[in-house]
Formats: structure tokens, C-alpha cells, sequence
């Protein structure tokens, strides 16, 4: 394994970090800037559209530059945007520092999975990403719990010091470990032409696809998840100091998933796909059923994480695929759409708890999401397919014209 892996994960360890651990001390920033919870809320929900928006618009704008260049710039940024946040003395400066570090965000995984793809054999690309995504794992599963009580025992400030540590540590070692030949520019490769040519990928039918399914099946899990502290309290009856606890259960099913599901997707990207969301659908309707039986809903709870989460290299290795002769922007607008993914999921969810459905209905809204993703993938691997099948039939016609076969190697 190379070493840059350790490094893009550990990038990956702090930005995971820097999403998810301010649920955890929201009450406390919102008290000491005197704001209610809606406009705290917005440190969470500002931090996500500023996510999709540099997924995309950063990665446009930086497709010439070497990508090792781009990522060193990119650890600065989401430095300066914690320590920001750290000094923050008002409301306003705070959400500052949380939008500077989001942008930095999709920009790193989506750039940084190309790196990481380019660092391992053709065989190992999707577990090459899996490992850069250990780091977002790695944060749900310990980042998070430590980091928010470090908050609650130092002051929610010290989290944000302990993050920019990181940031200057990730820093060093892409600095160190990651090889310059990672930063080849997108010029470089073969067809890409800078921004022009990174536009160019998106008239694959393919690539619009791989997106849609990034949507639907990644927004289905994280629909559900984004209710699930209702769903184990006011259905399994856990009290609520468990569910922290049952949180890092969750984040062990999304550990393994995302090395499972990097392995299995080397084999088949979309047979991996095809089965992964399969169980998830199933997973998810079951959860709808048994979450009144604690026990049981404990075990679907780890399920439904590892399911979801496998289909996170996949889903990233077919974008990558998709786009492979220019596949720096794609691979940031497939960021952008797992943030697209998981507000829509969450919305959808929260209507159906407005309407009266119960803490269960966002898991059958994500189940419903998640047979629609394999719709999708299905109907996207029959094309290919059947484009392959067309492809090998117009050799074998060229090879025989003029009535003399020819042996093509």
C-alpha cells in the first residue's frame, strides 16, 4: 500500500471530522454566540451547500494545475477555515470559518480519489479509494465521539485547534508522501485539454447515470440515518444517552463496509453495485419492521452502515471510469452528488414524518430511494452492455468485408 494512501486518509480523517462533530456541540457554540438552534443549524446545512459548490466550482477552476499542488492548497484552505473558526468571536465569523473549510471538501475527495486511483495498480483503484475513505469512516467511528467530548470538557474551541493539528499534520504528509507523478495536470492525460476537456466527459450518458445512482443510493442510507436518533428512541426505546453509543456501532458498519465493498468492486464495479443495493433496499424496509425490537434493530442499524458505505468506492470508481480521459471534475461532481444525495434524503424523510408517517417512514423512503438506484445501475450496465455486444459485432463485419476475413489481434 503506498504510503500517500495514509496521507489522503488522514486528510480525510480531519475534513470527516470537521462535517460531523459539530451536531454534537451545536448547543453549546449556539449559546456562547447567543443565536436559537435554526440559525445554529445553519453552521451544519452552510457547511454542506458549500460542500457541493467546491466540489465543482473549486475543481473547475484548478483542472490545469498538478494535482499534488492542488491538494497541498486545498489541506491550507481547510486549515485556515478550523483555525477561523477557533478564533471566531461572532456568529458570523464562525459560519465564515465553516464555509472556507467546506469548500475545500469536495474538492479533496473527489481530486483526491483520482491521486489515489493513479498511486495502485488498474486492480486495486477501487481499493486504493476505500482506503482514502477510511479516513471519513474513521471520523464517524472515533473523530467524532472524542472529538465532542473534548468540546465539552475544554470548550467547543479546543475541538477546532485538535482539527487544524490535524489539517497541519495531513499536510505534511501529502507534502512528503504523496508522489509528484500523482500530480500530473489534467492536460496531461490522454485527451484532457484543462477545463474544456474535463466538460467534454459530461456527455457521457454514463457518467449522468453513475451520478444519478451516486443520488439515489447514497441518499437513501443517509436519509434514514439523518432521523435514526428518533428511530431508536421513540421506536426501539433506547434512551438517548445510548445513542451515541449505537452511533459508533453504526460507524463500524460503515469501517467495513468500505473496505468490502473497495475489494469486491475491483472484481465487478457494477455486479458489486448491483448486489450491495440490493441488500441495502432490503436492510432498510427490514429496519421499517424490527426497529421496536431493540436487539434487532441494533444488528439492521450496523447492516444498513455497512451496506450503505460499500457503495462508496464503487460508486466513485464508476464515475472515475466514466469520465476516464478527463476525470478530475467528475469525480468532484460525483462529491457534490453524494451532498445532493443526503439532502435530499433527508428532506424527503422529514416530509414523511410532517405527514405523519412515523420515525420508520425515512427507512422506507430510503429503501424506496435505494430500489431506484438499482434501477438505474441496472439499466446503465445493460447499456454498456449491449454497447460492448455492438462494438465486437461492427469488428467482426469490418473484419470480413470485401468477403476475405481478416485476423485482428
Amino acid at each position: 500500500m503506498p504510503a500517500g494512501l495514509i496521507a489522503l486518509a488522514l486528510g480525510g480523517f480531519g475534513i470527516g471530522l470537521t462535517e460531523f462533530v459539530i451536531a454534537g456541540l451545536l448547543p453549546d457554540v449556539a449559546a456562547d454566540f447567543h443565536v436559537d438552534a435554526a440559525a445554529a443549524g445553519w453552521l451544519i446545512s452552510g457547511y454542506a451547500l458549500a460542500v457541493a459548490v467546491g466540489a465543482i466550482g473549486l475543481t473547475a477552476a484548478v483542472t490545469r494545475l498538478p494535482r499534488k499542488t492542488v491538494l497541498l492548497g486545498l489541506m491550507v484552505l481547510f486549515i485556515i477555515g478550523n483555525a477561523i473558526s477557533a478564533l471566531a468571536s461572532d456568529y458570523p465569523t464562525m459560519l465564515a470559518g465553516r464555509i472556507v473549510a467546506a469548500l475545500c471538501h469536495g474538492a479533496f475527495f473527489g481530486i483526491g480519489s483520482v491521486v489515489a486511483a493513479g498511486m495502485v495498480e488498474p486492480d486495486k483503484k477501487a481499493r486504493a479509494i476505500a482506503i482514502m475513505f477510511t479516513g471519513l469512516t474513521a471520523a464517524n467511528v472515533l473523530g467524532v465521539p472524542f472529538g465532542t467530548l473534548l468540546g465539552l470538557q475544554l470548550g467547543w474551541r479546543s475541538t477546532f485547534w485538535a482539527i487544524t493539528a490535524i489539517g497541519v499534520l495531513a499536510l505534511v504528509g501529502l507534502a512528503v508522501l504523496v508522489p509528484r507523478s500523482a500530480g500530473r495536470s489534467s492536460s496531461g492525460e490522454k485527451n484532457g485539454t484543462g477545463l474544456r476537456g474535463e466538460l467534454r466527459a459530461f456527455r457521457s450518458g454514463q457518467l449522468w447515470l453513475s451520478l444519478a445512482a451516486t443520488v439515489l443510493g447514497y441518499g437513501g442510507m443517509f436519509g434514514a440515518f439523518t432521523y435514526i436518533a428518533y428511530t431508536l428512541t421513540g421506536l426501539s426505546g433506547f434512551p438517548a444517552a445510548a445513542v451515541p453509543w449505537l452511533l459508533i456501532l453504526f460507524g463500524v458498519g460503515l469501517f467495513v463496509g468500505n473496505a468490502v465493498g473497495g475489494r469486491f468492486a475491483d472484481r465487478s464495479i457494477d455486479g458489486t453495485l448491483i448486489v450491495v443495493l440490493s441488500a441495502l433496499a432490503v436492510i432498510l424496509g427490514l429496519f421499517a419492521v424490527v426497529a421496536p425490537l431493540p436487539a434487532v434493530a441494533v444488528v439492521a442499524l450496523v447492516l444498513m452502515g455497512a451496506t450503505g458505505f460499500a457503495t462508496v468506492p464503487a460508486l466513485q470508481l464508476r464515475v472515475l471510469r466514466s469520465a476516464e480521459t478527463a476525470p478530475t471534475l467528475a469525480s468532484g461532481a460525483n462529491i457534490a452528488a453524494f451532498n445532493v444525495g443526503n439532502a435530499l434524503g433527508a428532506w424527503l424523510g422529514g416530509l414523511t414524518i410532517a405527514a405523519g408517517f412515523g420515525y420508520a417512514s425515512p427507512l422506507w423512503v430510503g429503501s424506496a430511494m435505494t430500489v431506484a438506484a438499482l434501477v438505474v445501475i441496472a439499466l446503465a450496465s445493460f447499456m454498456r452492455e449491449r454497447h460492448f455486444r455492438d462494438g465486437r459485432q461492427g469488428s467482426t463485419v469490418a473484419a470480413v468485408s470485401n468477403g476475405r476475413p481478416t485476423i485482428r489481434g
